[in-house]
Order: structure tokens, then C-alpha cells, then sequence
């Protein structure tokens, strides 16, 4: 995200950019980092705007159901898995999610008990960026289309969103993108995207 960072700094935002860890048991255990890295990053700046890139949207989903910001900002999700990972549902079926991703990856599935259907959406306006460009050769075996290599762009959708937006680029790399900043910045500023 440090790219995205220097761009959204150059467009006039005070960015934190905010890591976690993603191996842990459940999602509780990234809430409570990120929670504690905002309390040390956003002092009295008035309101606080999100980014999130894939995982990060469920995490920012858990963080606003346990504690509504006092200031309530806006926010963007990148590539989010946000309907679940129909490829964490083959990889746990074979066996391999957890040794490779951690126990948090279990949970991340596409069946209604799945933490993605459990969240609730976000209580601020949001709005979402998906990718429709591959290089992951797993993508096209696993994913239904359009997707970006690691989630497909129907699970990005999230009932509550207030603009939804494909651009073509890959789910790593999507956060690189200038005209992804582009679009960040538009929505952080108007609530929706730029289709011009």
C-alpha cells in the first residue's frame, strides 16, 4: 500500500498506512492491531477515510461493527473478498489453506457460516473497486469471470455499497494503479467514482 500512500499524500491526505497480521486464529486479532495502530495514527484530525486492499475490507467490516468512528468518514475497498473466496473454499477442500494461509484463510470461504457472510457491511458510505485483469494461473481454473487472478468481481459486491467500479488490473497490483488513486481520491471526495 505504500504507493497508493505516496499518491493519496500528493492529492493533500495525512495517510497512515496501517499493516496487520494476517496468520492469526480470527479477524478479533487484526481488529484489535489495527484499532490500536488508529489510536496512535489518527489524533484530533476530524474525519477518517479508509483504504483497504482485499482482506482489509472484512477487517475494516469487524473494526466499524465493534466501534463506530465518532467522525464517520467514507471508504474504499479494493479487490475485497467481500461475498468470500471461492478460491479458499477449493483450497480448503484440498487441504491446503490453513498450512499455507493460516487459520484466519479457513474462514474466509463462500458458505453462509463463512466470517464474509457473517459481517455486516460498513456504517459509513463506501464504495468499491474490483479488478478484471489476471496473472494468477489459478484464476481462470477457480474463479468464476470477470475476476483478477484471487477474487472475482461478483464477491466484491457488498449490498449497502454506494458505487462499485471495475478497473483492469490484477488483485496484487491494483493497489499501484494511478488511476486507482484517481478513483480513491474521487469517491473519499464525492461519494461516488469518476466515469468521465
Amino acid at each position: 500500500m505504500r504507493i497508493l500512500a505516496w499518491r493519496l499524500e500528493a492529492r493533500g491526505y495525512r495517510v497512515c498506512n496501517i499493516g496487520y497480521e494476517t496468520r492469526v486464529d480470527g479477524i478479533e486479532h487484526a481488529v484489535r492491531e489495527v484499532k490500536a495502530k488508529l489510536t496512535d495514527c489518527a489524533v484530533d484530525q476530524g474525519v477518517v477515510h479508509f483504504v483497504t486492499h482485499s482482506l482489509g475490507g472484512l477487517v475494516l467490516r469487524a473494526l466499524l461493527a465493534d466501534e463506530p468512528p465518532a467522525l464517520p468518514g467514507r471508504a474504499v475497498m479494493l479487490a475485497p473478498p467481500n461475498q468470500g473466496s471461492e478460491i479458499a473454499d477449493r483450497l480448503h477442500r484440498l487441504g491446503w489453506l490453513e498450512p499455507v494461509l493460516g487459520s484466519l484463510a479457513v474462514q474466509l470461504g463462500t458458505n453462509e457460516g463463512d466470517l464474509p457472510q457473517t459481517l455486516p457491511a460498513p456504517s459509513i458510505p463506501f464504495g468499491v473497486i474490483a479488478g478484471d485483469t489476471w496473472i494468477n494461473p489459478a484464476g481462470p481454473l477457480w474463479l468464476p469471470s470477470p475476476h483478477d487472478g484471487t477474487v472475482s468481481v461478483a464477491s466484491t459486491r457488498l449490498a449497502g455499497m454506494t458505487d462499485h467500479i471495475v478497473l483492469p488490473y490484477t488483485h496484487t497490483f491494483i493497489v499501484n494503479a494511478g488511476p486507482v488513486a484517481d478513483q480513491v481520491n474521487s469517491f473519499l471526495r464525492h461519494e461516488r467514482f469518476d466515469r468521465e
